[in-house]
């Protein structure tokens, strides 16, 4: 199942015939049981039955993903009766194979029993699903709303621009070039861009912090994130603005002098 083994060894009564009565902890069950040794350890169920522990396994999301702690978990194995079979499908076959071999292996001991399976990886990810539902709706709004924003600047750059056409007439007749004139015209709204980012990376932050809390398993938010952020704010708000700004600094000054 991808449980990655931290200590000891599986449950494995082909090998270990009496592994019926074998017990795997995870982590949080070896730190709430104060166990600094765990291999070897016997628990008992308060009645007849005694494990002993064989192995530890490292916390993974058992029930729902939103659980800020791992709750301590025992894994158990089939000493008396069981309701459940884990099996690994070979890879060299089709699922549709697999699955049929397994279901004629259920019918022959079980034929009573309606045969039912669930695939691993499938209900693992329906923990998840509202989330990606949510990552798509982000990606949607987060897409619009920079597509508006670009539009917006684009429709300022065009104003600023037919507004100091004769400032940029005069500049290059006294010998501005067209880079210059490009940064003299960009940096007020570099400038503005910059301004947004230092206010709304803290909120981000926050927010996302705020989010992540909610999760046993998250990844740390790192600076990097805001920078590469801001880098692909600018590129975005330069690659907006480039367009009316080349324009104005290559059109030809006397057309908007020739008025003066």
């Amino acid at each position: 199942m991808g449980v990655t083994l931290l200590q000891g060894r599986d449950i494995n009564i082909h090998d270990y015939p009496y592994d019926t009565s074998s017990m795997l902890l995870n982590e949080s069950a070896v730190k709430a049981m104060r166990l600094k040794n765990p291999i070897g350890t016997m628990v008992s169920d308060g009645g007849q039955t005694v494990w002993h522990v064989v192995g530890v396994v490292k916390d993974f999301i058992f029930e729902s993903p939103f659980e800020k702690k791992i709750s301590p978990t025992m894994i158990q194995g089939p000493r008396e009766f069981f309701q459940v079979i884990h099996m690994r499908l070979n890879p060299a076959n089709s699922i549709t194979a697999n699955v049929a071999k397994v279901e004629k292996v259920f019918k022959q001991y079980n034929p009573q029993y309606p045969f039912e399976c669930i695939f691993t990886d499938e209900a693992y990810a329906r923990k998840f699903k509202e989330e990606q539902r949510v990552g798509q709706l982000a990606a949607l709004f987060a897409g619009l709303t920079i597509f508006i924003s670009c539009l917006g600047l684009f429709g300022l750059a065009s104003y600023m621009a037919e507004n100091r056409m004769k400032e940029i007439g005069v500049r290059k007749v006294l010998g501005a070039s067209v880079t210059g004139i490009v940064a003299l015209l960009s940096k007020d709204f570099i400038r503005l861009v910059l301004v947004a980012i230092l206010i709304a990376s803290p909120i981000a932050w926050l927010a996302m912090n705020s989010w992540l809390e909610n999760y046993a398993f998250r990844i740390p938010i790192t600076i990097w994130i805001f920078v590469t952020a801001a880098v692909l704010a600018v590129i975005i708000a330069l690659s907006t603005i480039s367009y009316q700004a080349v324009k104005a600094a290559m059109a030809n000054p006397v057309k908007s002098l020739r008025t003066d």
